[in-house]
């Protein structure tokens, strides 16, 4: 499918999905509701005001991610058969911003100097600024070394302390999140399809309600946790399934796709583990500096779960 079919006779992708966005919005004050403000919608999605605005835009050509486009679908309460079509605008348009661009630009000039110009124009300052930093930076160091050997040095077994104390903490979206009854989109969809890859059979709705919630609660009793039907630290590490290469278990590969796609790594849902998937999750791995190998681990699936977008409730 060509992104003029997707877009429609022509029709720019980005364009086209602004246009249906924008739309959704517009239509969302029925039934007694009120239509969001954009302020109060960009906050529930978890981004700025101006960058909803500019996917709100029709004018522009959106980029709106697909998992903002699934947030926007489900908070403005959109029309079910609206989804499928937004879905594949963002696909369209995120594979027509990654075009190279057009050729014919003229070359900048080759060589060292040319570097180092160039570097500095793009940091907006003019390359005659450069022996003047040099100079400051050299009387800078040598002012530290004279500033060095004027403190005691008595201190220095309490400060390596001190410092071992805060390269000990853990780094910041490193937990497993909380998933549990109420939530909806990518939450409830990766519990339902590992709970599924795990024998368990339950219904793939995105939505955790009672009986996503009975499941997780056999899930845990049969793995000795205290079945509470809330999916944590504890049950996480249990349900998730490595995934490589040799993966037979369609659910689980799904899952993995369809987390990988989510954190901005475009992926095909196939329920395969095909070289595709494997170059998108080796991608994923080294842009969190985890070990590239190609293989869903835990500490895999714990970063997948933490590069999603915000909680989604009903």
């Amino acid at each position: 499918m060509t992104d003029n079919t997707v877009a429609g006779h022509g029709e720019q992708p980005g364009r086209a999905l602004a246009g249906l966005l924008r739309n959704w919005w517009e239509s969302s004050a029925r039934d007694g509701r009120e239509k969001p403000t954009q302020q109060s919608l960009a906050k529930r999605l978890g981004i700025d005001q101006t960058t909803l605005s500019r996917y709100l835009n029709p004018a522009h050509a959106s980029n709106a991610p697909s998992r903002i486009v699934e947030q926007l679908h489900s908070a403005l309460r959109a029309p079910a058969d609206d989804l499928d079509r937004a879905l594949a605008l963002a696909r369209a348009a995120a594979a027509a911003g990654k075009r190279p661009a057009t050729p014919g630009a003229s070359a900048a000039p080759a060589g060292p100097s040319a570097d180092r110009d160039t570097a500095a124009r793009r940091r907006g300052r003019s390359p005659v600024a450069y022996p003047a930093l040099a100079v400051a930076s050299l009387l800078l160091l040598a002012l530290g070394g004279f500033v060095w050997w004027l403190v005691p040095t008595t201190t220095g077994q309490s400060d390596a302390k001190g410092m071992a104390g805060v390269s000990d903490r853990p780094s910041e979206g490193t937990d497993w999140p909380l998933a549990r009854k109420g939530n909806v989109l990518w939450k409830a969809r990766t519990v339902q399809l590992l709970l599924r890859a795990n024998g368990l059979d339950v219904k793939v709705d995105a939505d955790y309600g009672p009986a996503t919630a009975t499941a997780v609660k056999k899930f845990q009793a049969a793995h000795g946790l205290t079945p509470d039907g809330k999916v944590g630290k504890d049950t996480w590490p249990l349900l998730v399934v490595t995934v490589d290469s040799r993966t037979t278990e369609p659910d689980a590969v799904t899952a993995l796709q369809y987390l990988l796609h989510h954190a901005g790594v475009p992926t095909d849902s196939t329920g395969t583990y095909t070289p595709s998937t494997m170059r998108s999750l080796k991608e994923f791995q080294e842009s969190r500096n985890l070990p590239v190998t190609g293989v869903g681990d835990e500490a895999t699936w714990r970063a997948l779960l933490n590069a999603q977008g915000p909680d989604q409730h009903k």
